[in-house]
């Protein structure tokens, strides 16, 4: 029993599906090799799978160059076809874009100082009103320009200005902490200064005194042999001291 046919329709099992795919994939771009071997014939092939990867085959060495004689034939054939009305129409449309083409580039010249020969008076006299009408704008835009630069340095220069002023605050902030702290710092070396010199100089008030022990008030001790030869002096001179009475 032979096969029979497969109907056409979407398999809907995916592996079936790609399956399928590859394999007459290869048959087409085989039968198109074929063809342009067998019958001379210039044979392009594109295909894209439902994942968009694409296979192409071309029987020359650039497919642009089939597809370039394709876009030909085909647009040439649709401008044949056209009505003569149409075409017609066409044509006085491309005239008249050239001729506003050529007025605009005439008058870019003109506007340039160039080919001012053909003019007459009237046309110069209109090309020097346009020229000053043209130049005003232009100076008008330039002031304005140069109004709002001026404005936008002047906004800059503030902000720099606030900015210095802050800056010198905060040095002036600085520089007073410090002269408070090191007149702080001063005032308590002094002090403590002067209570070193005091406790010196109580040291030195209340120091012990190097003296002989034995107290001696109102005479001066003397030995008993002097004593005796002092007595003995005195009773013969017949003077008897006043202590001794």
């Amino acid at each position: 029993m032979g096969r029979g046919r497969v109907e056409l329709k979407r398999i809907e099992n995916k592996i079936n599906r790609q399956v399928t795919f590859a394999k007459r994939r290869n048959g087409l771009l085989k039968k198109a090799y074929e063809l342009s071997v067998l019958c001379d014939a210039e044979v392009a092939l594109i295909i894209f799978s439902n994942r968009g990867k694409l296979y192409e085959f071309s029987s020359i060495s650039n497919m642009l160059k089939t597809l370039d004689r394709y876009q030909k034939c085909s647009y040439g054939a649709v401008e044949v076809n056209k009505p003569a009305k149409e075409l017609e129409s066409s044509y006085r449309e491309y005239l008249k874009l050239k001729a506003r083409c050529e007025s605009l580039q005439r008058t870019q010249r003109n506007l340039l100082g160039e080919d001012l020969g053909p003019l007459n008076s009237k046309d110069l006299e209109q090309l020097e009103r346009q020229l000053e009408s043209s130049l005003k704008q232009v100076r008008s835009t330039k002031t304005q320009y140069m109004l709002d630069q001026l404005s936008d340095l002047q906004s800059k220069e503030q902000v720099l200005l606030e900015s210095n002023r802050a800056l010198q605050i905060k040095q002036l902030e600085e520089i007073s902490a410090r002269t408070n702290l090191r007149i702080s710092w001063e005032g308590g070396e002094q002090s403590m200064s002067y209570g070193q010199q005091q406790q010196h100089q109580s040291q030195e008030l209340f120091q012990p005194l190097e003296c002989n022990p034995t107290l001696q008030i109102g005479y001066n001790p003397v030995g008993s042999d002097q004593m005796t030869a002092t007595s003995h002096a005195q009773q013969v001179n017949g003077y008897i001291p006043g202590w001794m009475l």
